[in-house]
């Protein structure tokens, strides 16, 4: 049998939590180069706890607050609150705790499967995968150039590919519009066709290239830049697999107060919407940092 890349075992078995009492569940965490622990980590294990509590019904919504930074070093508990089970809906509220302090709680709405109207917008044109460039090969290259502080978050191999349609250039931004599109997939082939795992997979990978594309009409890169999500909001809308590619349309519509607000949309290959998110996140200008000489 041929081994499942390492990267995407890793990410599958945080996301397996251990189950300490009733509606209370531990999950480790992993340094991915960043001073705290990434946001998708966390969006990921709440999704997977409050899943836990609910049968026969998919999430369709979630609502997150990140509160404080994450300690990577220590497990994190999610306490899971039944709030309320309905005919044909179920919410749950999860709070992370860390330290004995909150560091992120989330509402998450489940429904009995149903059918009704059904649209979507069309799918942004965009140029197949194939035809683009690895963010891969972009990494290896920004490694050598940044400060070994800042280098750190790159030297991590993340459990995903990404292939922007406009490969960015964080050592000397351009001013562009507030969009981008950026396929992605995970690495390797998921072992399961279950549906729950892939949109607690989905949860994990929405946090990337989404609040990033606030600075861009400033011609700002974080290097320039304070910045760390507030909030997170996600809505599921249709079936998918997250080993296929999915195109990542995203767009930030405002930027002020030291915050920006983004927005996205995924679609499949073959154009259907599958899911959209929203995040507001603290971006604080900070003194250029220069790369390595």
């Amino acid at each position: 049998m041929r081994r499942m890349d390492q990267r995407l075992a890793d990410l599958l078995h945080i996301l397996q939590l251990e189950q300490l009492e009733v509606n209370l569940f531990r999950g480790e965490s992993r340094d991915i180069g960043a001073p705290q622990v990434f946001g998708g980590q966390v969006l990921g294990q709440a999704l997977v706890a409050a899943s836990r509590t609910v049968e026969g019904r998919a999430c369709h919504s979630l609502h997150a607050y990140f509160l404080r930074r994450g300690d990577f070093n220590a497990p994190i508990v999610y306490q899971v609150d039944r709030s309320r089970e309905g005919h044909s809906f179920t919410t749950r509220r999860v709070v992370a705790i860390q330290h004995g302090a909150q560091v992120f709680h989330m509402s998450c709405s489940f429904q009995v499967p149903e059918e009704g109207l059904d649209h979507a917008p069309t799918m942004p044109e965009a140029p197949p995968p194939e035809s683009l460039s690895d963010f891969e090969n972009y990494r290896q290259e920004l490694v050598a150039q940044l400060p070994e502080k800042i280098s750190r978050f790159f030297e991590h191999r993340r459990p995903f590919e990404f292939r922007p349609v406009q490969m960015p250039d964080f050592l000397h931004p351009k001013v562009l519009p507030p969009r981008k599109l950026v396929w992605f997939r995970t690495v390797d082939r998921v072992p399961s066709d279950d549906p729950v795992l892939h949109r607690n997979l989905l949860a994990y990978v929405s946090d990337y290239n989404l609040l990033d594309t606030s600075p861009q009409p400033h011609g700002r890169s974080f290097l320039h830049l304070q910045m760390a999500s507030i909030d997170h909001a996600m809505w599921f809308h249709r079936p998918f697999r997250i080993d296929d590619w999915l195109l990542y349309s995203v767009d930030s519509p405002s930027a002020s107060g030291a915050r920006g607000f983004a927005r996205g949309e995924v679609y499949t290959r073959d154009g259907r919407l599958v899911a959209s998110t929203a995040q507001e996140g603290l971006i604080r200008l900070r003194e250029r940092t220069a790369p390595r000489s």
